[in-house]
């Protein structure tokens, strides 16, 4: 028997009540009559409406140990990073570990194995797999369909895909980046319910008079918050909030808890706020978590109180999985399947040549956005030096590559512009959504090294700059550890702070930034194995201007 305040989102109502659990449901509600602060808070525990749980470099079991501090129950995880490297193994790798600890993973069959034809990915899933994933019980939703141009043209493949989750009746996620107007009508008209991928007010205002349900995304990377939070005030039936991309060091700060205190402090509606993250992801999804109701499962959080949400308990299943700020579920190792194929790279395959006679020539080069996964195209004069285009530090227009990691091929290079480094590189094997090896650089002998390092390890982050080397290791599909989340995260601590220290980037998250650039349904402009390409027009561009 517990006595709270209970916290009736959906009744908007707050009573003190005994509660009591048997059996991972909650049996019995007494109202005891008005609210008693010196009770704690019970309510719907939080959701994070979209996220790939490998981007926290962690296996479910981990991640759901670091999550539930902050009172996340449940996720809607998109195991399309997996599924890249490995296939369908991988999406039931990510299936049958999250099954080993007490956490609610919704995962959703990846509707886009390989994203485009435009790179080299490790698998690929088709429409006949899909379907496949579809009629499992354990997957929940068709995730997001980022190949919004097959959509649009009704490409076959994409359409029975999308078919197949009406058949299941499971929903659709979305992916349609400033997607606007007949096009968006048109995207959403097909059946996409939701859009975690809009950065303006507009953009989302519009998809909602098109019947989208839109996702607030703060991740590592992408931060919308401020430009949409003023949704969930004029339309709260309609928002959720999600990560999407969450590295470890900002998940042992905090989650969707986070969110909600960041909301309520700028004023908006406590209900709204809760509607948003406890209840609209578990109607959406039709998720097997409980809102706090006689004969639900006994999924809910007590906090001290509702302006600071400091997170007393977290119980799923009416199990008490996380305690005063302290994790109780147990650190787990997990199998270690991989698929990575290249052998060690020199600093000559890193080399532009250019047939340019003069001492500059006209380049296409990325511009990076800090906090955004979308970029810029810049046309930008550089030196060329013995026939070879050179880097310019000064103006910080750096080196990227991309290497197929899946077979051996010549690196793609490119120019990038506002890393910020002033000496090494940095290179990692998450590199959304094919996730060959992705690096920057100040030299050729730095990415080489710095690619090498991720090379030897089978998958990892690495830093290489003055007169170091750092490398934190990511054995599963080169994607996640199954060390205690804690130690990886501290090891992610270190090396971003070396990054940021030493190697000097003036990015928030340097890894988290170098991961999107070669995400090529993102525009404008990113970097694939293949070579560089136009987000916006879908095809290949020269790296010349002239």
């Amino acid at each position: 028997m517990m006595k709270v305040n209970i916290v009736d989102i959906q009744e908007k109502s707050i009573y003190a009540a005994e509660l009591e659990i048997a059996d991972g449901k909650i049996v019995r509600i007494a109202n005891a009559g008005e609210e008693n602060p010196a009770l704690p808070y019970a309510l719907p525990g939080f959701i994070d409406a979209h996220v790939h749980i490998e981007s926290s470099m962690l296996t479910p079991a981990q991640f759901a140990r670091l999550a539930v501090v902050h009172g996340t129950v449940a996720t809607v995880s998109d195991p399309h990073e997996i599924a890249n490297v490995l296939g369908l193994p991988g999406v039931n790798f990510m299936i049958e570990d999250g099954k080993r600890v007490p956490f609610k993973f919704c995962f959703g069959a990846p509707s886009c194995v390989p994203a485009t034809a435009f790179e080299t990915a490790g698998a690929t899933i088709d429409a006949a797999q899909v379907g496949e994933l579809l009629a499992k019980p354990e997957i929940g939703y068709l995730a997001e369909v980022m190949n919004f141009p097959g959509v649009l043209n009704e490409d076959p493949d994409m359409m029975q895909k999308i078919a197949w989750a009406k058949h299941y009746n499971k929903v659709v996620d979305g992916h349609a980046p400033g997607l606007r107007g007949e096009a968006a009508r048109k995207y959403a008209s097909n059946g996409i319910s939701t859009d975690h991928e809009c950065f303006t007010y507009e953009e989302a205002r519009e998809k909602i008079d098109y019947g989208v349900k839109i996702l607030i995304r703060e991740g590592s990377a992408a931060r919308n918050f401020d430009a949409l939070i003023p949704l969930v005030g004029d339309f709260p039936e309609f928002m959720m909030f999600c990560s999407d991309d969450k590295h470890p060091d900002n998940l042992v700060e905090g989650h969707i808890n986070v969110l909600v205190k960041r909301a309520l402090a700028l004023g908006y509606n406590l209900w709204d706020v809760l509607l948003a993250a406890c209840i609209n992801p578990v109607l959406h999804y039709n998720l097997p978590v409980g809102l706090l109701k006689v004969g639900d499962p006994a999924d809910m959080i007590l906090v001290n109180n509702l302006t600071d949400f400091r997170i007393l308990e977290t119980r799923i299943n009416g199990e008490i999985v996380a305690e005063n700020v302290k994790t109780l579920i147990p650190d787990l190792r997990s199998a270690h399947p991989n698929h990575f194929e290249c052998s060690f790279k020199n600093a000559e395959e890193f080399g532009l040549h250019t047939d340019s006679k003069e001492n500059e020539t006209g380049v296409r080069v990325i511009e990076v956005y800090d906090g955004q996964l979308i970029t810029g195209e810049l046309n930008a004069a550089v030196k060329v030096e013995n026939g070879q285009i050179a880097v310019d530090i000064d103006k910080d227009i750096l080196k990227i590559a991309v290497v197929n990691r899946y077979t051996d091929t010549k690196p793609a290079v490119a120019l990038i512009r506002n890393f910020g480094l002033k000496s090494g590189a940095i290179a990692s094997s998450v590199a959304h959504d094919s996730h060959n090896i992705i690096a920057v650089g100040t030299s050729d002998e730095a990415i080489a090294k710095a690619v090498n390092l991720i090379i030897n390890a089978k998958g990892g982050v690495s830093a290489v700059g003055a007169g170091e080397e750092q490398l934190l290791a990511l054995p599963i599909a080169g994607l996640m550890s199954d060390e205690d989340g804690y130690k990886v995260a501290a090891a992610y601590t270190e090396i971003d702070r070396f990054v940021k220290d030493q190697v000097k980037s003036t990015l928030k998250s340097p890894f988290m930034s170098l991961s999107f650039m070669a995400l090529l349904v993102i525009p404008a402009l990113k970097l694939s194995d293949k070579g560089l390409f136009d987000g916006k027009n879908f095809h290949f561009v020269p790296l010349s201007t002239q």
